[in-house]
């Protein structure tokens, strides 16, 4: 062996010679990244998952991200360049308006402000994070980013809450577009409601002790995103820190998840708090003003310039003249009014708020930090070692005159509209500790959160839910309402069960509908054995199902055609299926369906295992699919016909199979015991590396719904430890 071999065998020495991100970064950097890798262990387990002991939060912080962006760096720098307001430096021009819409809000010098301004913990904390991201690129030379070459710590602040679709994607980029750019856009047809879109949200469900066989409380974290969108993630560290579960790529904190003693599932909510309000421009002495009250107004004018990628590879830019009032940007013009659209925007306490709920150890300490009140779209599912359970409103509400319809814009002109500060979180519809022993949510209202124990709407404005009921929501009153006796396995069957309400409703309308036509039309005989075999269909899905297949192509016929209708009534799919369209309508809809799959699949009488498939070819964020490729079948159904367990999927202009993009995507079961136990599952695997082991090894248990134990405590890593290694060897 020569001597170079020899030197090499020493990790540190290997990477300070072979590594040229270390070696032109500056000797104090590079100093201190080794210094805080080497008081970091990582250990992967047998799934993948990455188990992160520091010494201090901070190196557990350093730790965590390093370990993500091994296993997706491309989706940590996506959601930065998306935060940012920079995603058009990799995409070209067709991103400029989502960018446009970011930087409304995000200005990189004020981040740099608020960043100096932010405690000494959090400081520290967000250092680290750009230190972990900035050692796996010295140390990971083939990894290229496309746009962010190195992270800043102040960046940390522009992304800090960790949901799908943030509040900001209520803004219409197609107006955005119309106000800003050089031409009139037409809403898209998913703006409008045209395009069927696989409702986002979650389950989430809290049992009480007295309603568990052992005495211990159970919570069940169910979130409903697009696939890939977190890390499953353990950070452990010196300073009290020990938090498992799903963390969204890119940041430091665990989202959805729990320690040792309690626990927290978030659920979108349909509080109203991002608000329009129309604007009345006028010139005053050669200055643009808008009027409030009896008075004018300056408006606030600012330049932003995006850059972007030209298809030649070099960069253009292009500089925007923005104004803003009081109540926010503005975003549209309608009617002759301006659009100021009003949001929160609090970027330290959202980060606080984020971080320090991972390390809360009951109700009374998980309700001290929410006290920031930086949760804005958020309902929460809680449980904890003691027996508390709670279903928390979000904390980020605006006092408002009740007497106004905040769900259309409101005049800004009249002082009476403007927001009056936030409601007390103890004024909130929250459910703490109902007697009924359960709470839950499913992205419906919080007038059923907890049975007969849930808050009132009569006591509450009603802006605090414009959401309603749901199909989910009435599955999980089925399941909870008297029930007794819960165990983890049978909260993990709850969160499969696989009843669809929704058709158990639409389906006899049908079926009546088929029985009212005249003997002589012919779809009496045509339609005769597929409604014959609804008739007698127990609304559940399964993998063999085929009036599964049957009922969800007539669904999604019917979505199709309603859906943006629907939504300007501000109504669910099925709920106004069942309401609003005819009997004729719904027969033609169903021929559609019969005749649809029966062209593509040979027969109505399909299996829906046969249609419903799950397949990662790639780890591309626009997944794509193919029929002739393996895939693994499916047997849960859309959120929107009221499955709890929801797989959001549609065929593709090249495939005839449906393909899932979202839905469930990380499911645990956790009980608080004594000792802490929980098993999950994650869509697909852990790494986006398709050589990787972990890229597709928890397919088959997420199709199946089979949960893996999860190794909290170190003695469970016992016999199932894959690797343990420092950042950087």
């Amino acid at each position: 062996m020569d001597r170079l071999s020899r030197r090499l065998r020493n990790p540190l020495l290997a990477l300070a010679l072979l590594t040229p991100g270390i070696a032109h970064a500056a000797p104090d950097e590079k100093a201190g990244w080794k210094a805080q890798a080497a008081r970091v262990i990582i250990t992967r387990d047998d799934w993948g998952i990455a188990h992160v002991v520091g010494k201090s939060d901070a190196d557990t912080v350093f730790g965590a991200i390093y370990a993500q962006a091994e296993d997706d760096f491309s989706r940590i720098e996506a959601n930065y360049l998306t935060a940012l307001g920079r995603t058009a430096e990799a995409e070209g021009d067709r991103a400029i308006w989502a960018d446009l819409r970011q930087r409304l809000y995000v200005d990189p010098v004020v981040l740099q402000k608020q960043y100096r301004e932010s405690p000494a913990w959090l400081r520290k904390l967000m250092q680290a994070w750009a230190d972990g991201l900035n050692y796996y690129l010295a140390t990971h030379p083939d990894t290229h980013p496309k746009v962010l070459q190195r992270f800043e710590p102040w960046m940390a602040l522009s992304f800090t809450e960790g949901s799908i679709g943030g509040d900001i994607e209520r803004i219409s980029l197609s107006e955005l577009e119309s106000l800003y750019g050089t031409r009139q856009v037409a809403m898209t047809d998913e703006e409008l409601g045209r395009i069927p879109r696989e409702p986002r949200g979650s389950n989430g469900i809290a049992i009480a002790p007295k309603n568990t066989v052992d005495g211990h409380a159970l919570l069940l974290i169910n979130p409903h995103t697009s696939f890939y969108f977190r890390s499953e993630l353990q950070m452990t560290s010196g300073e009290g820190l020990n938090a498992y579960g799903a963390s969204t790529w890119g940041q430091f904190f665990i989202y959805q998840g729990f320690n040792a003693n309690a626990g927290w599932m978030h659920t979108s909510s349909g509080v109203d708090n991002v608000d329009e309000f129309a604007e009345t421009f006028v010139f005053n002495s050669g200055k643009l003003s808008y009027r409030y009250g009896d008075k004018l107004r300056p408006v606030d004018r600012s330049r932003i310039s995006i850059s972007f990628r030209k298809p030649d590879g070099t960069m253009g830019t292009r500089a925007f003249t923005v104004q803003r009032t009081h109540h926010g940007p503005i975003v549209a013009k309608r009617d002759g009014k301006w659009i100021a659209t009003s949001l929160m925007w609090k970027p330290i306490p959202a980060l606080e708020q984020s971080w320090l709920r991972t390390k809360t150890t009951d109700l009374a300490s998980y309700m001290a930090v929410a006290e920031r009140q930086a949760n804005s779209s958020n309902d929460t599912l809680f449980a904890d070692s003691k027996g508390e359970i709670a279903y928390l409103h979000p904390q980020f509400v605006p006092i408002r005159n009740d007497s106004f319809d905040y769900t259309r814009a409101v005049d800004g002109s009249d002082p009476a509209t403007d927001w009056k500060g936030l409601h007390a979180i103890a004024t909130l519809p929250n459910a703490i500790n109902p007697p009924v022993g359960w709470a839950k949510n499913s992205n419906d209202w919080p007038w059923q959160s907890a049975g007969p124990d849930s808050p009132k709407a009569a006591d509450y404005p009603k802006y605090m839910d414009q959401a309603g009921a749901n199909a989910r929501g009435t599955h999980s009153d089925l399941l909870l309402t008297g029930k007794t006796g819960f165990t983890p396995e049978g909260l993990r069957a709850a969160a499969y069960d696989s009843y669809l309400p929704a058709f158990a409703k639409l389906i006899p309308q049908l079926v009546s509908a088929w029985q009212a036509l005249p003997a002589n039309d012919a779809r009496r005989a045509r339609l005769a054995a597929p409604i014959a075999a609804l008739k007698d269909w127990d609304y559940r899905w399964s993998a063999a199902s085929e009036l599964t297949s049957l009922a969800i192509f007539w669904g999604d016929t019917l979505w199709k055609d309603v859906g943006g209708f629907a939504r300007a009534e501000r109504m669910n799919v099925p709920d106004y299926i069942g309401a609003k369209v005819t009997p004729e309508a719904k027969l033609d809809a169903f021929v559609q369906a019969v005749d649809r799959l029966t062209r593509d699949f040979g027969d109505w009488r399909v299996a829906w295992g046969r249609i419903n498939r799950f397949q990662r070819l790639d780890d591309s964020i626009d997944a794509r699919f193919d029929d002739s490729k393996p895939s693994i079948a499916v047997p849960f159904v859309s959120g929107q016909w009221g499955s709890l367990a929801s797989y959001g999927a549609k065929p593709y202009p090249n495939t005839k199979n449906y393909y899932g993009t979202s839905g469930n995507s990380f499911v645990a079961v956790v009980e608080f015991g004594p000792r802490l136990k929980a098993w999950a599952v994650t869509a697909g695997g852990e790494s986006g590396n398709p050589a990787s082991l972990h890229f597709n090894d928890q397919a088959q248990r997420y199709a199946d719904g089979n949960l893996r134990p999860v190794y909290f405590y170190p003695q469970d890593l016992t016999g199932h430890v894959e690797r343990k290694y420092q950042p950087g060897e």
